[in-house]
């Protein structure tokens, strides 16, 4: 296979993984969930658009008190070992490391145009300790306090279309701290039945060695950058079947740069802890030192069984883009829709999206679009549907 054909490849496979390593809280639920997702643009050279990931979670693992995650890709590990009541019946602590090829890649877009001779690979990894307090254990719904350090190192390479006279970043490794309040939270499943979430964050992101890259050094990699930003959500059900889900996710930056900026676009809706969903761009096409983005899905049942799905979707942004970055003006909108099938038990769930960029530039034009496929495979149903068989039915 051709060395550009594994690198996509490895892209593909490891995309998915970005943002899994911020789950706030450990994970006090038995999974394995496989997830897969690709975008792919009817108008315009995007970039690759794309995760396949697999997520193992055991409560009790080896002993009653410790959790095991870990999430992979064939080129890329996150996992945590988290410790329940480690500093008092209602703090919890965890071990993380991650690392692997990819993950920490940089693609340029300005102005709605993919640029391949001024992006490159990342490659990094490295360790992390968090803390989780329950503020409120005898409620219902959990406010949670987070803290997390962590040291990371990124490591940059050229790709076969990067320029000849594009420098490259320098090595560097950051230490990073990241604080934050969650209340309620949201399962890392594809549109969730019900749910609600609250939290506001704060990171400081600390680098060392940085400088400047580009043609004539024209570019800059910050030392100290500061990133805060807030979530609000909610899912509902229906009693006939139909699910709602709304969002509303705001962010500003200090000192920000093309790594640390809020990178808005596309319709992957586990590519990140926090997806920052436009249907019809393409994925990180808008590059944001401050934004305030809007996102809706309303999905109908079809069936009885309420396995069949429609569904609509629509998002808005307002922001202010990073210098030398822009595209059309300060703010962006997309809308589109879609078809979803899922089993009885919910063990299955796939379907097919279609998104229209209604301000993305293209070809000195607006509008977009965007066609997509997402799948999630739970394994422990799956595993589980296969014990509970009679022994005769492999015979039968």
């Amino acid at each position: 296979m051709p060395l550009r054909a594994n690198k996509a490849l490895a892209l593909i496979m490891i995309w998915g993984i970005i943002g899994i390593p911020a789950l706030a809280q450990i994970d006090p639920n038995k999974r394995q969930l496989l997830h897969l997702g690709y975008n792919a643009s009817l108008k315009g050279h995007a970039p690759i658009a794309a995760y396949a990931f697999y997520y193992w979670n055991r409560p009790q693992f080896y002993r009653d008190d410790l959790t095991l995650r870990v999430a992979v890709a064939p080129v890329y590990l996150d996992s945590e070992l988290g410790l329940s009541h480690a500093l008092g019946p209602n703090t919890d602590i965890g071990f993380g490391v991650a690392g692997g090829g990819f993950a920490d890649s940089y693609n340029e877009i300005r102005n709605g145009k993919y640029i391949p001779r001024e992006s490159f690979d990342g490659h990094g990894g490295g360790a992390s300790f968090s803390v989780y307090h329950r503020i409120n254990p005898r409620q219902r719904i959990p406010l949670s306090f987070v803290t997390r350090v962590s040291a990371y190192y990124v490591s940059y390479t050229d790709r076969d279309d990067t320029a000849r006279g594009f420098e490259l970043p320098d090595d560097y490794t950051a230490g990073n701290m990241r604080i934050g309040l969650r209340l309620g939270g949201k399962e890392p499943v594809l549109f969730p039945s019900l749910a609600m979430e609250l939290s506001l964050w704060a990171e400081s992101l600390n680098r060392g060695n940085s400088g400047d890259y580009g043609f004539r050094d024209e570019r800059n990699v910050g030392t100290s950058v500061g990133r805060y930003y807030g979530y609000a959500y909610l899912a509902y059900t229906f009693a006939r079947g139909d699910n709602l889900s709304v969002s509303m996710t705001a962010g500003d930056t200090t000192d920000s740069d093309r790594f640390s900026a809020f990178r808005l676009g596309g319709e992957l809706p586990l590519i990140a802890e926090y997806p920052l969903i436009i249907p019809g761009y393409y994925y990180q096409e808008l590059s944001a030192k401050r934004f305030v983005l809007l996102n809706g899905r309303y999905a109908i049942s079809l069936d009885p069984d309420k396995q069949w799905q429609i569904y609509a979707m629509a998002a808005t942004a307002v922001m202010r883009q990073l210098r030398d970055t822009e595209e059309g003006g300060n703010w962006h909108s997309g809308v589109g829709g879609g078809i979803a099938y899922r089993t009885e038990s919910e063990m299955w769930k796939v379907g097919l999206t279609y998104g229209y960029g209604i301000d993305a530039v293209r070809s000195r034009n607006h509008g977009a679009h965007v066609v997509g496929m997402f799948l999630q495979l739970d394994l422990e149903k799956y595993f589980h549907k296969r014990r509970s068989k009679p022994w005769f039915w492999e015979v039968q």
